[in-house]
């Protein structure tokens, strides 16, 4: 017989799994922050520091190579030791960068501080995706990542709006002391109230073996579902998180003639629009869960081809354009959730820790790479400072590689995991196929209504 919880506590289980979920995603939030905090404070930098437009990437592309070099390996940690500990860690490990840098008067301990907050970056986000999980129904999953992912970034805002008028106000040290006292005050919240899972729920079976770790992983990356979300991550997301992490401000300032207010307030449009299209885009993949690869496909094509008009424009290009480019750049956040779903629906529950630090990989790789390239071709193509106009419009078009290399293995892995679901039993008839369907039955659906009048 089946014993039904009272309504009441039905209700309070949902109102703890949103509290929960909610402390998760100010950890993820003010984790962005952190991230995202050396995009708005890059021209301070390059003067507190004396760096040129290579050694001030290179700060990004150390930050970002400890965040991808550690995602795997967090997937192992966050199987093992559970996502309570590791976001605490990573808060934690974040608000030590943050003061390092507040204090930072040269090159070498600004950089590692700039490693600590890649560190604790690296722990936070795939850890409260484990929150999500376990906390809500699978049906809601894909939505709840989504807004998890959009709404998290709202810590860009924090980064562009009262961060950057700390800089310019009170000034460096202010602004980063604040930083590390907000991260601190989220790793109290999250001891105080996150927890594994909701009561009742099934204790984990008990932690694998380094072989068991060892196989886990070889078993994720063989699978092709696994590999799909890889290359939707690493051709959706670099192109945005380039530009607000480290060179949108900067393009914005010194290669277009905005205002420092009028460059945070489009990092600002472009966290608000992600966050109309995370819902729907969530809503899309729970819907249509064999037609993910589309919206994905049509995510990077927009992209590039947005960049291609824009670079297309001689500089100043008129505010409008730029506006729709971040409109467009801020699509790719949410495309990129699409990667954590296929890494969700592909693996079972024991490894799924694994293949979401292996889709983790592929963005943050590709915007180091990105990131650093447009330093080194601004160091090439303009003066001493490299912060020209030209120099900006050659540097931006490194990122056409990545966006053909990451198409190429979409559309590859994409055949693979349809091979082995019509292996499965389960056929994806194509698209035109779908639509010709639709188009009948819309038809014959007409000609009964048209009898019936």
């Amino acid at each position: 017989m089946t014993v039904q919880q009272p309504r009441g506590e039905d209700r309070w289980g949902n109102k703890r799994a949103w509290i929960v979920w909610a402390v998760g995603l100010a950890a993820y939030l003010v984790g962005v922050m952190h991230r995202t905090s050396f995009g708005v404070a890059g021209l301070d930098a390059a003067a507190r520091f004396d760096a040129a437009p290579a050694v001030l990437s290179g700060f990004v592309v150390l930050q970002l190579l400890v965040y991808a070099s550690l995602q795997v390996p967090v997937g192992v940690l966050l199987d093992r030791f559970g996502a309570r500990r590791l976001i605490v860690t990573g808060a934690l490990t974040m608000a030590a960068g943050q003061l390092m840098l507040a204090l930072a008067s040269g090159l070498p301990a600004a950089i590692f501080a700039r490693v600590l907050v890649g560190t604790g970056d690296a722990l936070t986000f795939i850890s409260v995706l484990s929150v999500v999980s376990a906390w809500f129904p699978a049906r809601r999953v894909p939505l709840m990542t989504q807004l998890t992912g959009l709404i998290g970034q709202l810590g860009q805002v924090l980064s562009a709006v009262p961060l950057a008028a700390l800089l310019r106000g009170p000034g460096w040290s202010t602004a980063f002391v604040s930083a590390a006292a907000l991260g601190v005050a989220v790793a109290i919240a999250v001891v105080a109230v996150v927890r594994e899972r909701p009561p009742g729920a099934p204790v984990p079976p008990p932690a694998a073996s380094p072989r068991e770790v060892l196989d886990g992983l070889v078993s994720s990356w063989r699978e092709p579902g696994t590999r799909l979300g890889l290359w939707t991550h690493m051709g959706t997301q670099f192109s945005g998180t380039v530009f607000a992490l480290l060179w949108g401000v900067p393009y914005l300032v010194a290669g277009q003639g905005f205002s420092d207010g009028a460059a945070s307030a489009m990092l600002a449009l472009l966290v608000g629009v992600g966050i109309v299209a995370g819902p729907l885009f969530g809503e899309f993949t729970a819907r249509h869960p064999l037609r993910r690869s589309w919206l994905v496909l049509a995510v990077i094509g927009t992209t590039a081809l947005m960049w291609t008009i824009v670079l297309a424009v001689p500089p100043p290009a008129p505010p409008w354009l730029l506006m729709l480019l971040v409109v467009v750049l801020a699509l790719g956040g949410p495309a990129s959730m699409v990667g954590f779903d296929y890494a969700r629906t592909f693996n079972p529950g024991h490894r799924q820790g694994a293949a979401v630090g292996i889709v983790n990989v592929g963005g943050f790789v590709a915007s180091l790479l990105v990131a650093f390239g447009v330093g080194v071709v601004l160091g090439i193509a303009g003066p001493a400072d490299g912060y020209t106009p030209e120099a900006f419009r050659v540097a931006w078009t490194v990122q056409y590689v990545i966006w053909a290399f990451a198409l190429v293995g979409v559309l590859v892995a994409r055949r693979r995991a349809r091979r082995k679901m019509a292996s499965e039993g389960v056929v994806v008839p194509p698209l035109r196929e779908v639509l010709a369907t639709r188009r009948r039955a819309r038809s014959g659906q007409e000609r009964v209504t048209a009898r019936v009048r």
